[in-house]
């Protein structure tokens, strides 16, 4: 059973997000990690580019796949977590707690799941 904390918002593609002000911290869900199973590398996007909800953000491979995360939102990275570069495990061991990108937001993402949406998207 996966973990899926109330506070934070879903996408159908296995992403979370948590909502600050003026920015959104973007991870991979505990059931995406867990599908993924041991993460070894994060190919993490440059700082200051540009995206639109639903492109390419970054890449995460393991050691069965290598996987797209989506963003869930448009806006600017603002910030990548670099220290998943060094320890991409921290994924599977926090995944609620390690953000992989931080993104300048122009407006709260319409189309996310709630904590119980998105359990029962993926059967709980």
């Amino acid at each position: 059973m996966s973990n899926v904390p109330e506070d934070l918002r879903y996408t159908k593609t296995h992403e979370w997000i948590r909502l600050n002000e003026m920015d959104a911290e973007i991870g991979i869900t505990d059931f995406a990690q867990k599908q993924l199973t041991d993460i070894v590398y994060v190919d993490l996007p440059a700082e200051g580019k540009k995206i639109k909800k639903g492109d390419v953000l970054l890449t995460v491979e393991s050691v069965k796949s290598a996987e797209d995360v989506f963003s869930p939102v448009s806006g600017e990275i603002v910030a990548v977590n670099k220290e998943i570069e060094a320890r991409p495990e921290m994924i599977n061991q926090e995944p609620y707690k390690t953000w992989m990108v931080r993104v300048k937001i122009r407006e709260t993402p319409k189309e996310t799941l709630t904590a119980e949406e998105y359990g029962k998207f993926i059967g709980q």
